[in-house]
């Protein structure tokens, strides 16, 4: 069975314009039918917390609706939509904005960088957005690609 990197970006929304939101239905899939990448939380502590409770949602319910149901994205908004208690314009636009300006710590962010053949120097990204979709690629590469 082969395992999968999660390629969806962060910066990625769908139709509702949450940002992140994608990733984690995708991680969450791919965790439910034993297909997540090594090292890939299904629901992690970051990003994915950030949009559990950005929107005003149960961690456990998420993880369950997906775990029972295996929705389609579209079928896994129309859950979000009914269940979050924050999706109105503002909240939306706050989370998604603590989604952009998120830095990792410089020890992450050196580490990304250092196992992608990149230096560290002021022209370096330093938002995580970016440097997980460079970690995530590396990890595809050094996966499917070699």
């Amino acid at each position: 069975m082969n395992k999968i990197v999660p390629l969806i970006s962060s910066g990625t929304a769908g139709p509702l314009g949450v940002l992140h939101l994608p990733r984690l239905w995708l991680k969450l899939s791919l965790e439910n039918v034993g297909k997540l990448a090594p090292g890939y939380p299904g629901a992690g502590k970051g990003y994915d917390q950030m949009v559990i409770d950005g929107l005003g949602l149960q961690r456990d319910a998420v993880i369950d609706y997906v775990k029972k149901n295996k929705p389609t994205y579209a079928q896994f908004e129309g859950w979000v939509k009914k269940n979050a208690t924050k999706l109105d314009k503002g909240s939306v636009e706050k989370l998604n904005a603590s989604i952009r300006a998120y830095n990792h710590d410089d020890g992450t962010r050196k580490s990304i960088l250092g196992a992608c053949g990149l230096s560290d120097d002021p022209s370096a990204c330093k938002d995580a957005v970016n440097l997980n979709n460079l970690d995530d690629w590396n990890e595809f590469h050094q996966a499917e690609l070699r």
